[in-house]
């Protein structure tokens, strides 16, 4: 056995009292270990508060803060006007969430440029009404401008609604001038043809701003837009036919009951008589021409040719181009 004393171990095999424990009463510490153990806890970061920063680490902020701020505005002022505003507007939406219902607009009222033309748009501006404009608002300052930028020779024609005689038109753009829309290819708004177009004054009649007007206006259409221009006109002779044939019926049928056969004429000798008619006439008109004409040559006196002018050539010669 071991030569210490096995008296006061309560297991000797192991040399550890059975009786002795970790959590018995402490020996008394001194003053000085208690203050820095009450330090430490003093001083010890709880969570949701920040830790105690120190004076160096404050400038160093501060010259973060300061160097991010240079940077930003350096950054701005490289920008062109339209990338400053986006930037700005993005950083007001991180700045100031939700707050985004001041920037919209209130376009209950407001009225883009197209909508004042329509408003204030004439087709043919009188004397008075120029005048009026340029002393007027700048709306009908606008309209007018834009009046004087069309080309007033020929006219764009809508002929979608033809069937119920009603009729669109409008003056011809500069891209429609050069690219000869109107003139040299059919006036129709929707129609490429460039072959047999024939030159049309049309007596428009429009109602504008509550009054009813009218101007004379030219066309160059094709022969199948020419028939949809002349559509309305065309259905008024129809209609005119058909009732001289009804009335012709009824007459015939008057006479058949009362049992006058011989006065009856055969519908086709009625419609032969009625083509004759005109043929002989004209032929009559022409033979009095032709003879009047001989005639006069002999009875007034010798005509005198005029020469013609530079400037009355140049008339002509742009009169055959726009017809």
């Amino acid at each position: 056995m071991d030569s210490y004393n096995t008296r006061n171990i309560r297991n000797p095999y192991h040399g550890i009292d059975d009786l002795q424990s970790d959590f018995g009463d402490p020996e008394e510490p001194s003053s000085s270990s208690n203050k820095r153990k009450k330090d430490e806890l003093d001083e010890k970061v709880r969570p949701g508060s920040l830790a105690k920063r120190k004076r160096a680490d404050g400038r160093a902020d501060f010259e973060e803060e300061h160097g991010k701020m240079h940077r930003r505005m350096a950054k701005m002022m490289s920008m062109n006007a339209y990338d400053r505003h986006k930037e700005m507007i993005n950083l007001y939406y991180l700045s100031y969430p939700g707050a985004t219902q001041l920037l919209n607009r209130k376009v209950q009222n407001e009225k883009t440029d197209l909508d004042v033309l329509k408003e204030h748009h004439r087709f043919v501006w009188d004397e008075g009404e120029q005048q009026d404009a340029e002393s007027s608002s700048w709306e009908k300052r606008m309209a007018k401008k834009y009046y004087e930028k069309l080309f007033k020779e020929y006219c764009i024609v809508d002929l979608s609604l033809y069937k119920t005689n009603k009729i669109g038109m409008r003056w011809r753009t500069e891209n429609e001038v050069k690219e000869g829309k109107g003139q040299l290819s059919c006036g129709a708004r929707k129609c490429p043809e460039t072959a047999a177009l024939a030159s049309w004054e049309v007596n428009f009649s429009y109602k504008e701003d509550g009054r009813p007007k009218s101007a004379l206006v030219k066309a160059r259409l094709c022969p199948k837009c020419s028939d949809k221009l002349n559509y309305g006109t065309q259905k008024r002779q129809v209609k005119q036919k058909k009732r001289a044939v009804r009335r012709w019926e009824k007459e015939r049928r008057r006479k058949r009951d009362s049992g006058d056969e011989e006065e009856d004429v055969d519908v086709k000798d009625v419609k032969a008589e009625n083509k004759d008619q005109p043929s002989t006439s004209t032929a009559a008109t022409t033979a009095a021409s032709s003879l009047s004409a001989s005639t006069d040559i002999w009875e007034g006196p010798a005509p005198t040719e005029t020469e013609k002018t530079v400037d009355d050539e140049i008339d002509e010669f742009l009169d055959d181009l726009f017809l």
